[in-house]
């Protein structure tokens, strides 16, 4: 019984780690997970995004720095 209860700890602990690494990931497409830093870019077509890695994601062109940070 120790031993089931050990195991179901030891597990409940790795699903909660791999939840607290991914919550630090916004997912911005299957194939993308951008940081949730902002650091706001503006690219060609006038459209903002909150960091270059979500403007890249989708594609952006030409991306620059925007705001004081």
């Amino acid at each position: 019984m120790r031993t089931l209860v050990r195991v179901l700890a030891a597990a409940a602990l790795v699903v909660a780690v791999a939840i607290g690494v991914l919550s630090v990931f916004t997912p911005v497409e299957a194939r993308c997970l951008c940081p949730k830093i902002y650091a706001p870019v503006q690219c060609d077509h006038g459209k903002i995004y909150p960091n270059p890695c979500v403007a890249d994601c989708h594609n952006a062109k030409n991306c620059v720095p925007i705001g004081p940070f």
